[in-house]
């Protein structure tokens, strides 16, 4: 039987930082003081190659820190991979390239997702002692946005497409791409819709925004390599819509072996309308799902996540992993584990 990826990671819930992959010697060891083991980090298409890679391994581990992965923004939400434009062949070639990459330097996790058209938010909103957060309601949804492209309602494409379209089109897509991660030995973590809504602009969102969806992603790519970034705030945009909570998919996916990373955050209220808040804020008991991962032996890595904004540069990182650590130690404590 052939190993599993997840094999290869050390056991334990890793608390991780997401840095820049350029960090001042401040940045290292601000980290460094939170007791921050392992950091993921993102690029652009330009620097997303073997060299570059490497450059940055001996950077972060000199300072005493792992990269567990490292995102490629250019072959990340491509509507040409979703919606099978003229250039998808190109993408789906840049996006094996950087996979092999990837594996050739060591580095063995990237998160991926598969939006057509963007993630979409309205205006910012207030949270706790007035901290600025990410908003989101359905109503007064205009646009979505994924680097330098902006997507605009009716119909972000020109068009309505079907499900089937995006289903085919997923398909080809991960069936090109999970050979070669098994054999650079890159894990690929799949993340939600953002937000989760049955359809936005003319395109579907039928896939990675429900429980259903993604277990039928998996079989389709039947790869021990293709998994799922499990961003808790989008399960939890998503509240019913997503089949099944946050706990119940947590458990489901963990025990496959399925959950590869975890973005942790919180929100006020699932959809049509939400605000992003702190950790401890939202309408989530963020521990029981930390006590969950440590039931299922989760040994990927856990990152803050959208934070809101907090007086002084670095204190609502500070604050959200603090609240992290405290919560995997509760949890070693009493489902026991490292």
């Amino acid at each position: 039987m052939a190993k599993h990826p997840m094999d290869n990671i050390e056991p334990g819930i890793k608390v991780t930082a997401q840095m820049s992959p350029k960090p001042s010697e401040e940045d290292l060891q601000f980290t460094k003081q939170m007791g921050v083991e392992y950091v993921v980090l993102w690029t652009d298409g330009e620097h997303a190659n073997y060299d570059y890679f490497m450059s940055q391994r001996e950077i972060f581990e000199n300072a005493g820190l792992k990269i567990y992965g490292f995102g490629n923004s250019d072959v990340h939400n491509q509507d040409a991979i979703v919606l099978n434009l003229p250039n998808r062949d190109e993408k789906i070639e840049q996006y094996k390239r950087y996979i092999r990459d990837l594996g050739r330097a060591g580095i063995p996790y990237t998160t991926y997702a598969h939006m057509g058209n963007g993630i979409w938010s309205t205006e910012r909103e207030t949270t706790r002692g007035g901290a600025s957060a990410r908003g989101f309601d359905l109503d007064k949804a205009k646009e979505g946005h994924w680097r330098e492209k902006t997507y605009q309602m009716p119909l972000s494409h020109g068009r309505e497409y079907s499900e089937q379209e995006i289903w085919d089109n997923y398909t080809y897509f991960i069936k090109e791409a999970a050979p070669v991660a098994e054999e650079a030995g890159v894990m690929i973590g799949i993340h939600p819709d953002d937000p989760p809504v049955p359809r936005l602009a003319g395109i579907p969102r039928c896939i990675f925004s429900s429980f259903e969806g993604y277990k039928r992603a998996f079989e389709i790519a039947d790869s021990p390599n293709v998994g799922m970034c499990l961003c808790v705030g989008c399960w939890l945009e998503g509240g019913e819509l997503m089949g099944k909570d946050v706990l119940e998919s947590m458990r489901f996916f963990g025990e496959w072996g399925k959950v590869f990373k975890v973005h942790f955050r919180n929100v006020d209220q699932p959809l049509p309308h939400f605000v992003e808040t702190f950790v401890d804020n939202g309408y989530q008991d963020m521990y029981q799902v930390m006590k969950v991962m440590r039931e299922v032996n989760f040994k990927g890595v856990a990152i803050p996540d959208h934070i809101p904004s907090m007086v002084g540069d670095r204190s609502g990182t500070a604050y959200t992993i603090a609240y992290m650590n405290a919560l995997v130690k509760r949890a070693n404590e009493e489902v026991g584990g490292v």
